[in-house]
């Protein structure tokens, strides 16, 4: 494969969750190593990369928005290449619609490792290449990858999903199940730790399906145990959690190692059996809200985070309430909260039952009143409270004051020395409100 001389640049556009972001990394790395170097602009870039979302039909539309700006920059300089991946490319409607768009390169989530090649082969040859592959293959371990300097990392355990929840594309975008090594995922928490990151994220679509597949049982709970021994990390978070997976096992590990973050996030989506058996979600309510009481009895303050979707097809007024009933029984530290859309490819997409956007604006806007009046009191009620901060750099809306993550993943911002940022302080927390807290340092 030829080496470029160093003067060509890229630009990756990415979109979606962390386990994008961390793919982002590790395309970085891969066009790095053939001689590319970064650019912050597209109009500076002579390679684009798309690294794509596909778990709404809005994220997709804002993609196909953005590429077809991309597209008009290819027409002042054609010696542009357009490489377009992530989970978008692995449907094949969106595959058709690329072929006709101008993209000079369309790979998969699986493939990945194969970009320079896929790069090289076009510069060659002069023509358009599409090399998505429709399964998963092997784990590729040692891929190159350009992670960003700062105090926070996130480290894949496992990739793909093998729950399909009727209104999720996941599955299909990203395969099914496979864990990596326990010693490969160790190996690289350590080279983190040695290169001055304080704090890991594992990721995985369900990280406590996660199996080493050895003859030797080991599971998410043992490997959380491992890491937690790697001294040169501080701390340690994961997601996502699936509740029907979460183990007592899982739970005593988290409450017995100082390093693993006392934060849980774990997606309850629907408070009604119905509509949960409807998602094949595989738990049920009741399930749901033993499961946080044994968390919070096993794990004093820990924080219970979710993922709640409005307007499901066939949610009946009774259905939502019930979902309103949950969250006033669980009290959630916070909330990423949907309105239901469509999406092809997905069971729930033939369902006849549609709710109305009207109907899912207004039911969502309730929930939104009642998840954010439970966050302020539970913000609240910490004022008065000492807690562990990682600063991690200067406040977005005050670039005076600094701003850093309790244990439970709670914004704080405070003032103090910019030579703080990167260690771990202890801040008196003197008010909080909806989404973040505000204190002073402690001096003793």
């Amino acid at each position: 494969m030829q080496q470029l001389d160093g003067t060509q640049k890229y630009n990756i556009l990415t979109y979606g969750c962390q386990m994008n972001v961390r793919d982002s990394e590790t395309i970085a790395g891969l066009v790095e190593a053939m001689g590319y170097c970064e650019t912050s602009t597209t109009e500076d870039a002579d390679l684009i990369i798309f690294n794509t979302c596909s778990v709404r039909h809005s994220a997709e539309n804002r993609v196909f928005g953005k590429l077809g700006e991309i597209r008009r920059l290819k027409l002042k300089n054609p010696e542009m290449l357009i490489a377009f991946g992530g989970c978008m490319a692995q449907i094949p409607d969106n595959q058709k619609r690329l072929k006709k768009q101008g993209v000079d390169i369309v790979f998969g989530t699986h493939n990945i490792h194969e970009l320079p090649a896929l790069i090289a082969k076009v510069k060659e040859q002069k023509a358009r290449v599409m090399q998505v592959w429709e399964k998963e293959g092997q784990i590729v371990e040692n891929i190159p990858n350009i992670r960003k300097p700062g105090l926070t990392a996130f480290v894949n355990i496992m990739y793909g999903c093998n729950n399909f929840c009727s209104y999720c594309i996941v599955p299909y975008t990203r395969g099914r199940e496979r864990s990596r090594q326990p010693e490969d995922i160790l190996t690289e928490i350590k080279r983190l730790g040695e290169q001055g990151y304080k704090e890991i994220t594992l990721l995985g679509q369900n990280v406590n399906s996660y199996n080493s597949g050895g003859e030797k049982a080991y599971d998410f709970a043992d490997l959380l145990c491992e890491a937690a021994e790697i001294e040169s990390i501080q701390r340690i978070r994961f997601t996502t959690s699936h509740p029907k997976d979460i183990s007592d096992k899982l739970i005593k590990t988290v409450a017995g190692h100082k390093k693993i973050c006392k934060h849980i996030h774990m997606p309850l989506q629907a408070g009604s059996n119905e509509i949960l058996r409807r998602m094949n979600r595989g738990y049920t309510r009741e399930h749901y809200q033993s499961l946080t009481e044994k968390i919070r009895s096993a794990i004093p303050g820990a924080a219970i985070t979710s993922d709640l979707i409005v307007g499901f097809p066939g949610e009946t007024e009774q259905n939502f309430q019930q979902t309103l009933e949950m969250v006033e029984k669980v009290r959630f530290d916070a909330a990423f909260t949907f309105m239901y859309s469509v999406r092809k490819g997905t069971r729930a997409a033939d369902f006849k039952d549609q709710l109305s956007l009207e109907e899912k604006k207004q039911r969502l806007s309730r929930l939104n009143e009642l998840q954010y009046s439970i966050a302020a009191d539970i913000n609240r009620s910490l004022a008065g409270t000492v807690q562990e901060i990682l600063v991690e750099g200067t406040s977005k809306t005050n670039p005076h004051r600094l701003t850093g993550r309790t244990d439970g993943n709670r914004i704080v911002i405070f003032s103090g020395p910019k030579e703080l940022i990167g260690s771990f302080v202890h801040v008196r927390i003197t008010r909080g409100t909806t989404f973040s807290l505000f204190g002073e340092i402690e001096t003793n």
